[in-house]
């Protein structure tokens, strides 16, 4: 099946290497993978409607699908029951990735039975505009071009053919019995040698047993283990991950809401460091501090919000000629790249001020703490964009993050700051709170959202956690208050309220991010069941791979957005390691329960 319909979001697997991605849909099509690299053009874009696709699935048409991950990796297994037959595909991409070349492998087991399955390969890059060439070599592999890309396909194809334009197989696999398939693809030379699948997947499955930390003592180890695959499979090698694998996937059907995010948000990859931190894990956290550091070195106050894996700039925003996933037009570049927002400075000082705590912080890390701390002082009368990306203004919750970035590296054990060093910057703290307190201390006692809007805004939770306050600072309590009174629904949290007319959920999806940031308020509080509640409603938005997107429809119970968005893994992984350092756990909650 190459060119599949489009499934709910919630229904696609991710595999991933650190270089590029691909969502699995439930059918077994490729529907989305970029090539080489995460933001070049896709090759498999069936899921934004291009042509083009790799597919593998039962000849027998009556079929129901599951699937499932090996534990800590991003090893997928599709999973189909037909009337006479179990048949599995083990699916990844070697790992760790070849930042030039993408090796993608395939083993189909006759699980039950005898399998039989359908192979379709129909490789077309430029978002399917270019068609493939197709020549088949004497050992019985396949081999061509799509516009700049070279590929060749290997393995159990030596019975493949071409069928308009595309290579297709019937593949019968005996009870008990697998067959490979390899799929390279690469912009220079491929190498001469045949790839060899048993060694490829052995490497795979050791080295994603090398990087699986210890999870014991989350409060929930198998998903904190899962969501920190993800965030490893979205980290390239220069340290950069990418907000999510995938772009032009709506958060609102018909309202323009379609982002690309296959590029490095600073905000992102510190969210994903600090949760790195808390779990003890070196391996993201040095990743983020590199990323991050060589970035605020180079830029400095000009710090911009994203970047390419690369350290490049993001491209502007184009519009790509495609049907697009239903409910958008299809997107590539974002307007981020032309706006600034304050609040990544102090994001910037507290990752890597965590890193210090474990003594992960070098000389770099070191001058880019004093080069932040300039640059907040430079900037903080600005107005910028915010951690929304709406419009500029002098945002309460961009001010709050830098004092509370300022906080941390005036009290951060080996920076080797003198005393006056360190009381100017908690003085600068001190000033940030008080400008927030003279133009967004709402009447009622709580924080506004900037000093000509009087809503509350969930991001308003983040700085009481981060501590540009105490946490039961009465600011912070009555904001913690108005957010529950006013934007939760179901046990989920919207970010603002968009329109005051209508239900919240008329106007977006609820955001899982701001559900954990409310399980970590709460914690803060004392308030230990109450923060699992929360952590464990907005944990049961993932769908059945266990991946979760930016935005929660709560009414149509759909994942909204691009997929898998890292932060909000990165979040549910802080969330659930503070619960279990707290002495909380899923499973001791739920024997109290009974």
């Amino acid at each position: 099946m190459v060119r599949p319909a489009p499934q709910v979001l919630r229904q696609y697997a991710l595999i991933a290497d650190g270089e590029r991605g691909a969502l699995v849909g439930p059918r077994g099509d490729i529907a989305f993978m970029c090539a080489p690299s995460w933001h070049d053009d896709a090759v498999f874009s069936s899921l934004l409607g291009g042509r083009g696709g790799y597919g593998v699935s039962p000849a027998d048409d009556r079929f129901v699908w599951g699937g499932y991950y090996e534990p800590q990796t991003l090893i997928w297994r599709s999973r189909w029951v037909s009337t006479n037959a179990v048949t599995e595909c083990r699916e990844a991409l070697a790992f760790p990735g070849d930042p030039h070349r993408v090796v993608l492998l395939r083993r189909i087991e006759a699980t039950l039975g005898v399998a039989h399955v359908h192979v379709g390969l129909d490789l077309r890059a430029d978002f399917g505009a270019r068609t493939m060439t197709v020549a088949r070599s004497e050992d019985g592999h396949w081999h061509g071009h799509s516009g700049e890309l070279a590929y060749r396909w290997s393995g159990s194809t030596q019975h493949a053919h071409l069928e308009d334009g595309r290579l297709v197989l019937d593949l019968v696999v005996p009870a008990g019995e697998s067959r490979d398939l390899v799929l390279e693809i690469t912009r220079g030379e491929l190498p001469h040698r045949l790839p060899d699948p048993e060694k490829l997947w052995d490497r795979t499955v050791q080295a994603w047993k090398d990087t699986a930390p210890d999870m014991s003592s989350s409060a929930t180890p198998g998903a904190s283990g899962h969501s920190y695959a993800v965030l490893r499979g979205l980290t390239a090698s220069t340290g950069a991950m990418v907000a999510a694998a995938t772009t032009s996937l709506p958060e609102r059907a018909a309202q323009g809401r379609n982002y690309d995010y296959r590029y490095a948000w600073i905000r992102d990859q510190c969210y994903a460091g600090r949760a790195a931190a808390v779990m003890g894990d070196n391996a993201l956290l040095d990743s983020a501090v590199q990323f991050v550091s060589e970035r605020v070195l180079t830029d400095g106050p000009d710090l911009r919000p994203a970047y390419t894996v690369t350290g490049g700039p993001v491209p502007d925003q184009q519009d790509v000629t495609l049907p697009g996933y239903p409910g958008a037009p299809v997107r590539t570049g974002n307007w981020v790249n032309r706006q600034f927002q304050l609040d990544a400075l102090g994001e910037a000082l507290l990752l890597l001020t965590a890193a210090d705590g474990r003594g992960r912080l070098h000389d770099d890390g070191r001058r880019a703490v004093t080069t932040l701390v300039e640059a907040i002082r430079k900037r903080d009368h600005d107005a910028d964009a915010g951690i929304w990306e709406i419009d500029d203004r002098r945002w309460a919750h961009s001010r709050l993050m830098c004092a509370a970035g300022l906080r941390a590296a005036a009290d951060a054990p080996s920076l080797g700051i003198d005393t006056d060093a360190a009381s100017s910057w908690r003085d600068h703290a001190d000033e940030l709170v008080s400008s927030v307190d003279r133009d967004c201390l709402h009447h009622s006692g709580r924080w506004q959202r900037s000093p000509h809007d009087d809503a509350v805004d969930a991001a308003l939770l983040l700085p009481g956690i981060r501590g540009a306050v105490a946490a039961h600072d009465p600011r912070n309590v009555a904001t913690i208050r108005a957010v529950l009174e006013e934007l939760t629904d179901d046990g989920y949290v919207y970010r603002f309220r968009q329109d005051a007319h209508r239900p919240l959920h008329e106007t977006e999806g609820a955001f899982t991010l701001c559900g954990f940031w409310m399980s970590l308020a709460l914690l803060n509080l004392g308030r230990r069941e109450d923060a699992l509640r929360w952590f464990e409603r907005n944990r049961a938005a993932m769908g059945p791979p266990g991946l979760l997107a930016e935005e929660y429809d709560v009414v149509q119970r759909q994942l909204r957005g691009n997929l898998p968005q890292a932060f909000v893994h990165a979040q549910l992984m802080e969330t659930a390691h503070r619960l279990g350092q707290a002495g909380v756990s899923s499973q001791g909650f739920q024997a109290r329960a009974r």
